[in-house]
């Protein structure tokens, strides 16, 4: 076990914003509580809460790697619509002592999973009209397969009456 210092630092910072993952063209995991993990020189990771992440497409793989900073990782499949990314999700389930930040967390890799920043809002016509996300709006959008990723949104009639 190594201890990341000024050779290999290693910072994790709270996302200031929202970030999600995408495959197969669903929203996979959605979060305000992501986790940036800076490791020396390497390129920036996002990590998910799992409570925030689909785990009804991910099936757990016998993979598995060491990193002699961060501990064993474990790995997952993710499985949609016909489509799948062998082992694109890794998870640190006990971590070491120094990155115990990221234990329940998990990371896609950008190659298999679109990993991104949602920072983008369409506003409504009215002053007052609330904001949402063109992804929030895609997800209570049918994809064709009959059901959309989140509950439907209340009706915009109430005894026979606009709202």
């Amino acid at each position: 076990m190594k201890t990341p210092g000024p050779d290999h630092p290693i910072t994790l910072t709270p996302a200031p914003t929202r970030w999600r993952a995408r495959f197969a063209g669903h929203v996979i995991a959605d979060t305000t509580d992501a986790l940036i993990l800076q490791e020396a020189s390497y390129p920036a990771v996002v990590y998910f809460p799992r409570a925030d992440v689909a785990m009804d497409y991910m099936s757990r793989t016998d993979r598995s790697t060491h990193c002699p900073y961060k501990g064993d990782a474990a790995y997952y499949t993710v499985l949609m619509d016909g489509q799948f990314a062998d082992n694109a999700v890794w998870t640190y389930e006990d971590p070491f002592p120094a990155m115990t930040g990221i234990a329940g967390r998990l990371a896609f890799y950008p190659d298999k999973v679109e990993v991104y920043e949602v920072a983008d809002a369409v506003t409504g016509e009215a002053a007052d009209a609330p904001a949402a996300s063109v992804d929030e709006v895609v997800q209570h959008t049918d994809s064709g397969s009959g059901a959309s990723q989140q509950a439907p949104w209340a009706p915009t009639v109430d005894d026979g009456g606009v709202r």
